[in-house]
């Protein structure tokens, strides 16, 4: 396959004018390959999932979700892990990977997977809903998991769905996505990921969830941010978690991305808006937006529709 035209974006722009209190670095976990195409009815050919993958990494992204090994019926999108996994073994980018029980973390590690994600409810309407367990019986089915993945010396991320609302549940208590934040920490999740599944959240609830998080003995460095942009708030949600010190934010190549389980779910924080949010402010990500742009108006050609991604219609100045 070719490489993507680069969009050239405005010269000079965007101006940097850092902001106090704001870290120098963020870690961008890009989530498109995974979280970003599970919801796509169409499904995407393994190579074209592959060549996604390596041309994310290609643009400066270190951390790309691959796939997920849950069961195919789940998720038929992803059904091809088997598949995926060793067209990719030579991308220089981390690759975690949702695991969703034992068996599940028996194919990844088969495949020689290094990293790998659960996936947490902090409601029990989700929980049943995707997982058809309680909270408290989706934490046990995890603990083996991660268990035996630290005994192989596999780095797992608690994914943390509904931290900010549910559609079925209302307003979260924010001790109760704490409780569940803690209890994934202490089982051995190296880090959690807060989800804002429906896209709810506002900036000082964030701020409130992480200082208890904090208060709670859950630091900075083990927290991550994930936002849904269903209310356009999800690059404001963004700047209040860095004002507070959090350094790891997912996203969404294109805003690719849903929650198949939650209708009013909307796609994830694009990457490029982040991105560029982030350059403005003289923040380092290591991530060409220009290639990452080009990236996402390939994909959104072989999805056959336009990217979400304001940033990515600015740059790339056509119809996708």
């Amino acid at each position: 396959m070719s490489a993507p035209d680069t969009p050239a974006g405005p010269a000079g722009l965007p101006m940097t004018v850092p902001a106090p209190g704001l870290p120098a670095r963020v870690r961008i976990h890009e989530v498109g390959p995974r979280d970003g195409l599970q919801n796509e009815k169409t499904l995407v050919p393994v190579t074209v999932k592959a060549e996604f993958i390596r041309r994310l990494a290609e643009a400066g992204l270190d951390t790309v979700e691959a796939t997920s090994f849950v069961h195919p019926t789940w998720v038929p999108q992803l059904a091809d892990a088997e598949q995926l996994m060793p067209l990719i073994d030579d991308v220089s980018a981390r690759l975690p990977v949702l695991v969703p029980n034992e068996r599940g973390l028996e194919r990844a590690l088969a495949l020689g997977a290094r990293e790998i994600a659960v996936f947490a409810s902090a409601t029990e309407s989700f929980a049943r809903a995707n997982l058809n367990r309680t909270v408290d019986e989706a934490l046990e089915m995890f603990t083996p998991v991660v268990t035996r993945a630290r005994e192989a010396e596999v780095t797992v991320r608690g994914y943390l769905s509904m931290c900010f609302g549910d559609p079925w549940e209302g307003p979260v208590p924010v001790s109760q996505t704490v409780s569940v934040s803690r209890r994934l920490i202490d089982m051995g999740c190296a880090e959690v990921s807060l989800g804002d599944t429906i896209g709810v959240a506002t900036p000082g609830h964030v701020q409130e969830l992480l200082a208890t998080l904090n208060e709670a003995g859950v630091t900075n460095d083990r927290l991550a941010v994930h936002f849904h942009d269903t209310y356009g708030q999800a690059l404001a949600n963004t700047l209040a978690a860095l004002q507070h010190g959090v350094t790891t934010v997912d996203a969404s190549a294109g805003g690719l991305g849903g929650c198949p389980y939650a209708k009013s779910a909307t796609g994830n924080l694009a990457t490029e808006d982040l991105v560029w949010m982030l350059d403005g402010l003289g923040i380092e990500t290591g991530v060409d937006l220009g290639r990452l742009t080009a990236t996402s108006v390939w994909m959104a050609r072989h999805l056959g529709r336009p990217s979400p991604s304001r940033t990515v219609r600015a740059l790339s100045q056509k119809e996708i």
